[in-house]
């Protein structure tokens, strides 16, 4: 025998929103990019295999472009190609920071990034490199929160970590506009469906519940919560298949 399973490196899938890369406006910002990169490396030299999905809501949004007249297919696509960006000012920062990474996209640029492979990826976190997924998953109509699950369960991710801005966890009601709303510390799959509480995008969550795959949602603003999330922590809120309980 050469080892239990518990011997088994943690391997988490983070998603990170295009918002967060823009810090609320159009574009990068380099601050917000730089600072996330500062925190994923600690958990890394941890010894914990990430992954990374990145939106493109700072650049491009299908649905809002349709709205504009753009076609809903060609809008997706463009919010695609605006992932590919954050990805690659993200690899930038990461790389400053002296940490290996990849760029793997579902749309083929071979000057900029690799194809996603799936086994390719999983032998570069094996190998302690970052790998970062881009362009979605290369087809309209699915959401980033979608491709965050799909990955996750296509190379084995122990866990999704979500980064949201401006909350720290999921709550009972919008904590902005209620005072009375509570966090959960731990929330059902179901309860979040029923309640159409804002985790992420029904189509992603019902696949997480399906294949019974753990979502913890925190703040990106509180300092170093990426590196704790990464590392396991209970922060947050843990979306799974336990009971729901709120942090009174």
């Amino acid at each position: 025998m050469t080892g239990d399973v518990s011997d088994k490196p943690r391997r988490v899938l983070l998603k990170l929103s295009g918002e967060a890369f823009g810090g609320g406006a159009v574009g990068i910002d380099t601050s917000v990019v730089r600072r996330i990169a500062e925190e994923i490396v600690p958990a890394v030299q941890q010894g914990v295999q990430v992954a990374i999905v990145v939106g493109g809501g700072n650049f491009f949004r299908g649905a809002e472009l349709q709205q504009a007249g753009i076609d809903r297919s060609r809008g997706d696509y463009m919010g695609m190609l605006g992932t590919v960006m954050n990805c690659l000012a993200l690899q930038d920062f990461l790389e400053q920071e002296g940490q290996a990474t990849r760029v793997q996209t579902a749309i083929t640029m071979g000057q900029v990034a690799e194809p996603y492979i799936p086994l390719k990826a999983i032998r570069h976190l094996e190998k302690g490199r970052v790998v970062i997924f881009g362009a979605g998953a290369g087809m309209p109509y699915f959401s980033t929160d979608t491709v965050s699950i799909q990955r996750s369960l296509e190379i084995h991710c122990d866990e999704v970590v979500m980064g949201k801005n401006g909350v720290d966890g999921v709550y009972t009601a919008d904590p902005r506009k209620d005072p009375n709303a509570k966090r959960f510390a731990t929330l059902s799959y179901n309860r979040a469906l029923v309640d159409n509480l804002a985790v992420m995008d029904a189509s992603a969550l019902s696949m997480a519940r399906d294949n019974k795959k753990r979502i913890r949602v925190f703040g990106l603003e509180g300092a170093g919560n990426v590196t704790r999330a990464l590392l396991g922590e209970e922060i947050g809120t843990l979306v799974s298949t336990a009971e729901s309980t709120v942090v009174e």
